[in-house]
């Protein structure tokens, strides 16, 4: 493991953009950025409008190691270039942002209340690729629509046996269960999740670290005990439909996590804009976001 990188992950101040959309999330990323379905014919065109996309965002001039500890690729996006540069590379090299990798394939259907990931083909084939090309760890995730013990129990088993096969590459894995914004027993699924990790990192042996990507929660503090723990790296926080102002807000309540939002981070720009506009509108976001991270 790149002991930079781990420094920096560890107790730099800023927090991790995920740049990760997907398949089945592109669409709607590139809506929110201005673009429709007419705008490409096939999945390629799609794609390359994304990355078109993310070019603009790493390359505006207040994308760096100041404020933006991290990103989370898209492995489509680990294969190409920021401007010239395999996008790992420059990232870290140029920049100063530590590299991650999304390397879940999508969820199951919902039973007991919850979305496990789909198995990960050539899982270890990708974690080994990875790692040669310069990235630090990888980001997975898993979907919680209820309270439901017997569901949040299998979800963390889930994420903890596949970050359990990316340590053995070297790599530090960012488990992410997350919790649906918009269900009635949220905050009782936020005690039964803490209760799971905390068993689950229990089996972790000495000196094993692992980062937790959560939902914002309804009480202020309640993840405390993930922040401070000794084998947890970093808690960081997904924006889950939050909007940019609410997100920062309720983030900058729980000192000691870290933003790594997505349509928060983006929600303010737009293929329409000017360089100008486009770099004032992402150094607006960058900053809140840096602000609500570093509180506290």
């Amino acid at each position: 493991m790149n002991t930079d990188m781990a420094d920096k992950m560890r107790s730099g101040s800023g927090f991790i953009a995920a740049l990760d959309q997907s398949g089945g999330s592109t669409p709607k990323a590139l809506a929110a950025y201005g673009l429709c379905e007419k705008d490409w014919s096939n999945d390629n065109q799609m794609f390359d409008l994304i990355h078109d996309m993310r070019c603009r965002i790493v390359s505006a001039p207040t994308f760096n190691g100041d404020k933006v500890l991290g990103a989370i690729l898209f492995e489509q996006t680990m294969d190409r270039d920021f401007a010239g540069k395999p996008a790992p590379r420059h990232l870290w090299e140029d920049q100063g942002v530590v590299p991650f990798l999304k390397i879940d394939h999508g969820l199951e259907d919902t039973a007991d209340g919850v979305q496990l990931m789909k198995p990960i083909a050539g899982l270890d084939g990708t974690l080994s690729r990875a790692a040669g090309l310069g990235i630090f760890g990888t980001k997975e995730r898993s979907v919680i629509h209820a309270a439901d013990p017997t569901g949040i129990a299998a979800i963390v088993a889930q994420q903890f046996d596949i970050g359990r096969r990316v340590l053995s590459h070297d790599m530090m894995p960012i488990l992410e269960p997350e919790i649906t914004i918009s269900i009635p027993d949220k905050a009782a699924a936020e005690d039964m999740l803490l209760d799971e990790i905390l068993r689950a990192l229990d089996t972790l042996p000495d000196g094993t670290e692992v980062m937790i990507k959560l939902t914002l929660p309804e009480n202020p503090g309640q993840y405390a005990q993930l922040v401070d723990h000794p084998k947890v790296m970093r808690v960081v926080a997904l924006s889950g439909g939050y909007d940019l102002d609410e997100a920062t807000a309720r983030l900058a309540q729980n000192p000691g996590i870290i933003a790594s939002f997505s349509r928060a981070l983006t929600e303010r720009l737009s293929a329409e804009q000017s360089d100008a506009e486009f770099n004032a509108a992402i150094a607006q976001s960058i900053d809140a976001i840096y602000r609500a991270s570093v509180t506290g």
